[in-house]
């Protein structure tokens, strides 16, 4: 119980330090100031920031910087040269937030409302626009009311900042009379605009005529000259024309010359390429051919000269193969040469014969003493052989040539062998070679 009441009185404790601490401090926002007056002779001005009273020595007020919006009017105010006018203006204005003219507000507006501040700059701005219009005519100020605006701000600054007040714009609404002052300037204003308009016109028409005139004169003189321009130009361009054509003539001559200059050199050119030309076909047609007829015949040569070469190689081996079988065979070898050869030898006496038709052929021994060198028994074991070895049947041959025909009566061969015996032939050592 007892820590309940401690807590208890604490927590009021601390509640009324807050609220006493929330009672003191002041905070001041942007368009306000807050002052505090009490302790030292210069009072304590806050704006945009916070401050703490001190309690019973110190109180605090404030003045607002918001803007404040005054409605000015000035009804029968004479302006220059007696003329009353009325005029209607709106001005913002506020109090100033910048030292030392914040001190004169302070000074003048503390403890006052916003009413009586915006009375005060009415009343102030209000003189100053009646004493500004005592200045300037009916026609100033009608005609120029920015300029009259900007001549009242800079004429009320002084009174303004010296309250502690600041001018945000002041614009000059409507400017009237009652005497009709302004109308009556309106109608000068018309008849004067409208008697200058005439004569500016009537000056703009007599300017049109003159101006027609001179265009109408320029015309001419345009014409005139182009005419001449264009008699010129002819004229210059028949000159140059004539200048032209006789250049002309010289240059067709020249490349008429030089056309036939070049159409020589062309067939110069074209005949020494049929030149090369018939060169070329000579070398592929004549010369060509011949070197290469040239090279034939000479490898035809080579190749028939290696044909009789090696014809002359092989018959020298077969003559070297035959002595060989000829030195081989011995005594024997003449016969087997003859036996060889019997073959064409027959074949030529057949041929020289065959017109003649043979009725008897008389084989003649001619051995002498008891030798039989040939009988008519080797005689027909010879041709036997023959028909053996060549293949050769010689009894046949001669009844084919002999058969058949009816020719010129049969002559009768008789073979007489001579009575003395012939010495045999030695054997040839070798056969001779053939080239």
């Amino acid at each position: 119980m007892n820590v309940f009441i401690i807590v208890l009185s604490i927590a009021f404790f601390v509640f009324l330090i807050i609220s006493a601490i929330k009672n003191l401090l002041y905070i001041a926002p942007p368009n306000k100031v807050i002052i505090f007056s009490g302790i030292s002779k210069t009072p304590r001005v806050i704006k945009g920031s916070r401050g703490y009273r001190v309690p019973i020595f110190e109180r605090v007020d404030s003045l607002d910087l918001s803007n404040m919006v005054v409605d000015l009017s000035a009804s029968n105010a004479y302006a220059k040269g007696g003329v009353p006018v009325t005029v209607h203006g709106v001005a913002n204005v506020k109090i100033a937030g910048h030292q030392p003219v914040l001190n004169n507000a302070i000074e003048r507006f503390l403890g006052k409302s916003r009413a009586e501040i915006m009375g005060i700059a009415k009343a102030t701005l209000e003189g100053s626009l009646r004493g500004m219009l005592a200045t300037l005519t009916p026609e100033q100020l009608n005609e120029d009311r920015n300029a009259f605006s900007e001549q009242l701000v800079s004429e009320v600054e002084t009174d303004m900042t010296a309250l502690g007040l600041v001018v945000d714009t002041l614009k000059i609404q409507n400017i009237t009379d009652d005497v009709n002052y302004l109308d009556s300037i309106g109608r000068i204003r018309n008849s004067e605009l409208q008697s200058t308009s005439r004569v500016a016109e009537a000056i703009a028409r007599a300017d049109s005529i003159v101006r027609s005139a001179e265009n109408s004169e320029q015309e001419v003189r345009a014409e005139v000259t182009a005419a001449i321009s264009v008699a010129n130009a002819n004229a210059e361009k028949n000159l140059v024309d004539i200048i032209s054509r006789r250049a002309a003539l010289v240059a067709e001559e020249k490349a008429a010359v030089a056309a036939l200059v070049a159409q020589a050199e062309s067939e110069v050119n074209v005949q020494k390429a049929r030149i090369d030309q018939v060169r070329s076909r000579l070398d592929a047609d004549v010369i060509q051919p011949a070197k290469a007829g040239c090279n034939a015949a000479e490898q035809e040569a080579r190749a028939g000269v290696a044909n009789i070469v090696e014809d002359g190689k092989a018959r020298a081996e077969a003559l070297r193969s035959m002595a060989t079988s000829w030195n081989a065979a011995g005594d024997q070898a003449r016969e087997i040469f003859l036996l060889q050869k019997i073959s064409p030898i027959i074949d030529k006496i057949t041929d020289t014969i065959s017109t003649a038709k043979i009725d008897k052929v008389t084989v003649i021994d001619s051995a002498i003493g008891g030798g039989s060198a040939t009988s008519p028994a080797r005689l027909l074991a010879l041709t036997e052989q023959v028909k053996e070895v060549f293949g050769i049947d010689v009894v046949a041959k001669l009844q084919e040539m002999s058969g058949p025909r009816k020719e010129p009566p049969a002559s009768v061969v008789q073979v007489v062998e001579p009575s003395q015996e012939r010495p045999k032939p030695k054997p040839p050592d070798a056969p001779p070679r053939q080239k």
